[in-house]
């Protein structure tokens, strides 16, 4: 399990909490212990570049949501990233963990900076709470809006919109291993890859009943089981036993390398794909340029039922920090994935048909041919919600 080892707690490194409420027009505002059905507590870390401009539409869109569906917002604005690294020699304080599973959800827009470069701020945040809260379902849609968008020749809309289910907590990214005589000609260095049954099985389990919820019928998982014959039996038994339990989907397996291939090929083949963490991480940053580059593309880090966390794919690009070119709908999309994992599916759907018009009417920053800034694309997004 990874744990934040680069924190240096103080007596007095209590956790920083500044509140900001985005009531709806009629609210006298949220208690602090507030659980109804039209409230929700939500942390946010704008995090480092970008991150902080595309986290402000986001919440722009969010503030809309809640005037037009009469919902309430209580939102714990956390200041961690590099500028609070630098400050205070902490990541994420210690109790920053529990915090976070004490709200509803959370939303991160970017982290890095290379005034950090082992980028271990990062690795607490947003690595440590995967780990930390079991977040093990990677949730990236990847939906093409216009076709103008696409690289692929000849491909649109009814082409590029399916799903990728990458396991979130094992893999290569648990850092198991080691540098010897580091920095040598006789360096040797091993990191190995961590598959369980139980990992393998619920990100599994997880794809198909999300195929079977959505009336979709094809699954496809990806591996490499002719390379790596031990942890990838794994998942190619598993896979064959939960789709035993499917007779209406079609399950279908491709080597992680011919899978690549394939997507380029034929991106509408598929609609539901599971696979584990490094190849999930991979395949869908090359599903997201189908849909335009990582500006547009949505995840979320989820534990069915309980805290969960959402995010824009993109980095945090410090070069395009503060100049208000970045593209917020990756972000905006991020929070409307949010909502709807959250049980507000009328909320999520309009912020979805409102970032939908903007592309359609071009009404969107220059990375995918439109003329507005980071602000203004927001603004016209969260002028349409209704």
């Amino acid at each position: 399990m990874l744990t934040p080892n680069s924190q240096v707690p103080t007596p007095n490194s209590q956790l920083p909490s500044p509140k900001s409420q985005l009531p709806t027009p009629n609210s006298q505002g949220p208690s602090p212990n507030s659980q109804g059905p039209t409230s929700k507590r939500l942390a946010v870390i704008a995090g480092d570049g970008i991150g902080k401009e595309v986290t402000a539409e986001a919440l722009r869109v969010i503030r809309r949501v809640g005037e037009v569906f009469g919902r309430t917002f209580e939102i714990e604005e956390l200041p961690w990233g590099a500028d609070y690294l630098l400050e205070t020699g902490i990541t994420i304080p210690p109790n920053g963990y529990d915090l976070l599973r004490r709200l509803d959800a959370i939303f991160i827009g970017a982290l890095g900076d290379p005034r950090v470069p082992d980028n271990r701020h990062a690795r607490d945040i947003l690595l440590g709470t995967r780990f930390e809260l079991d977040l093990y379902v990677n949730y990236r849609p990847v939906k093409l809006l216009d076709e103008r968008l696409c690289p692929l020749k000849g491909r649109g809309p009814k082409d590029v919109n399916f799903a990728v289910f990458r396991e979130n907590t094992e893999g290569l990214y648990v850092s198991i291993g080691g540098r010897f005589k580091a920095g040598t000609e006789d360096e040797v260095a091993i990191q190995e890859e961590l598959n369980t049954f139980k990992g393998v099985n619920r990100i599994i389990r997880h794809a198909f009943a999300f195929a079977q919820e959505h009336g979709l019928t094809k699954v496809c998982m990806a591996d490499k089981s002719n390379a790596m014959q031990q942890g990838h039996a794994l998942w190619q038994r598993v896979f064959r036993e939960v789709a035993a339990e499917y007779p209406g989907i079609n399950a279908t397996h491709y080597y992680i390398d011919a899978l690549a291939m394939y997507m380029v090929l034929d991106p509408g083949q598929f609609e539901v794909i599971v696979t584990n963490n490094l190849f999930g991480d991979i395949i869908t940053d090359l599903g997201a340029t189908f849909q335009g580059g990582l500006g547009m593309a949505a995840s979320g880090n989820i534990h069915p039922g309980k805290t969960s966390m959402f995010e824009p794919v993109h980095g945090s690009a410090p070069k395009f920090a503060g100049k208000n070119i970045a593209n917020p709908i990756g972000a905006i999309s991020s929070a409307a994935l949010m909502l709807d994992t959250l049980g507000w599916t009328k909320e999520a759907a309009a912020i979805d048909a409102a970032v939908m018009k903007a592309v359609k009417e071009n009404q969107v920053t220059s990375d995918i041919g439109g003329t507005l800034g980071t602000r203004e694309a927001g603004e016209v997004i969260a002028r349409e919600i209704r």
